[in-house]
């Protein structure tokens, strides 16, 4: 249970909609993985998103990606090229295909993967065992990654790209929102995204027929029979009429939502710019954060620990920037291309409450706390 008092990093915060299109799936008893709802949300998407969207709801941000390398044909043998600074979900499902994930750091304009670095994985991959089968890339803390440069290279060695965008719905790389910029996009609608769904997530593409193979996949790969007749192997990952339906109520405030972050991001740098030992992740020209995270870097991992233990000890949730994936005792004997970029941001950056439902209150709290450490 969420208590009244702890100030949390990102909690979720419901609108006035989605009573009633969750009372519509249980008047109409539409509780099952399919029903209005979840065409209503994946039509919803599919509008927000443009671009001859097609999408298709799913059980979460992590069974999207599963979805999508199933659809690239990634298989045991092969290699994905993987963001090294994120969350675990960008990597694992590259195992649950019996395949092997090779992690790429960060550059330091957008912390996001470093094209330079992609393309001598690509080289010494090509060069040492075989062309990858499939990139990995994402929108970190809801900041687009350097799409154009990317996508270049992928196509120059024509590797596909998984854009995932489950911190980023809502953002835009040059006036185009994130989600359906590359190949196959994700999304996730988990508690402390910018909307949910409680749990949940999406898969996007460009191809009704992509989007046609992920329904099939996603739910159970049933074939066409009057029996359960089977000739792939399937997954239950479809989304549920009943969250769909907070979906569609959530999508009714994203653009309130997007604004509130972003007016956090904005009172913290105001309010803490002061500081010379802080700094904060600008938008480079031609890109739109959602600011789902506001997060800042510090001087020193003594200086970020100071300020997270006294944020700790008046009930403000804090977190440390992800560690990277190639940091981590579970895939320390992966290959990786690394600069040090990612690590050094690990160490010395953190997350600060960015909750579209912080009130003026608690933010003048947070920074209250901040600006009084001794470190600053």
């Amino acid at each position: 249970m969420l208590t009244k008092t702890k100030i949390y990093l990102s909690s979720p915060h419901m609108g006035e909609g989605e009573q009633k299109f969750v009372n519509e799936a249980f008047s109409t008893n539409w509780v099952a993985p399919l029903g209005p709802n979840v065409n209503g949300f994946e039509d919803d998407l599919e509008q927000y998103l443009g671009n001859d969207s097609h999408v298709s709801v799913l059980s979460s941000g992590t069974a999207s990606i599963h979805i999508a390398l199933q659809l690239l044909g990634v298989s045991k043998g092969d290699e994905v090229l993987c963001q090294s600074f994120t969350f675990s979900a960008s990597a694992n499902p590259i195992i649950y295909q019996g395949a092997t994930p090779v992690f790429i750091d960060s550059e330091p304009e957008t912390w996001n993967m470093s094209p330079e670095l992609l393309e001598i994985a690509i080289k010494d991959r090509i060069e040492k065992y075989k062309k990858p089968k499939a990139i990995i890339a994402v929108h970190l803390y809801g900041m687009p990654y350097k799409v154009d440069e990317i996508n270049s290279i992928a196509k120059k060695y024509e590797i596909l790209v998984i854009e995932d965008s489950a911190e980023a719905l809502g953002s835009f790389y040059y006036n185009q929102p994130c989600g359906n910029l590359s190949d196959i996009g994700v999304l996730s609608f988990n508690g402390n995204k910018i909307i949910t769904t409680s749990g949940g997530g999406a898969l996007v593409t460009k191809s009704l027929d992509l989007k046609n193979k992920a329904i099939f996949l996603s739910t159970q790969a049933r074939d066409n029979a009057p029996h359960y007749e089977h000739s792939k192997i399937g997954f239950n990952y479809r989304m549920s009429n009943v969250l769909a339906g907070i979906g569609r109520g959530q999508m009714e405030v994203l653009n309130d939502r997007v604004e509130a972050r972003r007016q956090n991001f904005n009172f913290y740098k105001e309010e803490l710019s002061k500081f010379n030992n802080l700094s904060f992740l600008e938008e480079p020209k031609g890109y739109f954060s959602n600011r789902w995270l506001t997060c800042i870097t510090t001087d020193s991992f003594e200086t970020r620990e100071s300020i997270r233990l006294s944020l700790q000890n008046k009930d403000i949730e804090s977190r440390p920037l992800w560690k990277p994936m190639h940091m981590q005792p579970i895939f320390k004997d992966c290959l990786s291309f690394t600069n040090g970029i990612s690590e050094n941001l690990f160490n010395k950056g953190l997350c600060l409450p960015s909750g579209s439902n912080l009130t003026k209150e608690e933010l003048n709290l947070i920074t209250h706390v901040i600006a009084n450490n001794p470190k600053l």
